[in-house]
């Protein structure tokens, strides 16, 4: 009989620790980002300090944690013409994601290149949104450090692609 209530007790706490893992770790635990985070949203992103219109993107977020983004504004406008953007993602240890790509600018021999730093505050299962500093670098800078010349703080809100 001891032998059946100690089988018992250690099959309960299993049984417990499980459960208590699945809480936290669980595939649909919305706290966890990794779950939710990967696919392509479509984006409006307007000037963080006028709230005027800036562009419209795809931000795409690969399961990988690599990152592409086309921007309606790549052609120029205010500032000379980009080229697609590359760059990663990561979640970090309070559930936000943070991303930093890299693109050109043309010429790049006058004009060097940009990162673009992102900062999501809202991740869930059809939407984004977050700000974006725009940092600038001459073409012998290293886009990858802490230097280069801020060109401009943005914010982004968007939508999940979906096909119907």
């Amino acid at each position: 009989m001891k032998k059946h209530v100690c089988m018992f007790a250690v099959f309960s706490v299993c049984i417990l620790a499980l459960g208590i893992w699945a809480a936290l770790y669980g595939q649909n635990n919305q706290d966890n980002q990794d779950n939710v985070v990967p696919g392509s949203y479509l984006t409006t992103i307007t000037n963080a300090n006028t709230g005027a219109f800036a562009s419209r993107s795809v931000i795409t977020l690969h399961a990988d944690h690599t990152l592409t983004v086309i921007d309606s504004n790549q052609e120029g406008g205010a500032f000379p013409p980009f080229s697609s953007q590359q760059g990663a993602w990561a979640t970090r240890p309070s559930g936000r994601v943070v991303a930093r790509i890299i693109n050109w600018r043309f010429p790049f021999a006058t004009e060097g290149s940009a990162r673009q730093d992102y900062n999501f505050t809202t991740v869930k299962t059809n939407q984004v949104s977050g700000t974006i500093t725009l940092t600038f670098f001459p073409p012998n800078g290293n886009p990858l450090d802490g230097g280069g010349t801020v060109a401009g703080n943005f914010n982004f809100t968007g939508t999940k692609m979906t096909v119907p």
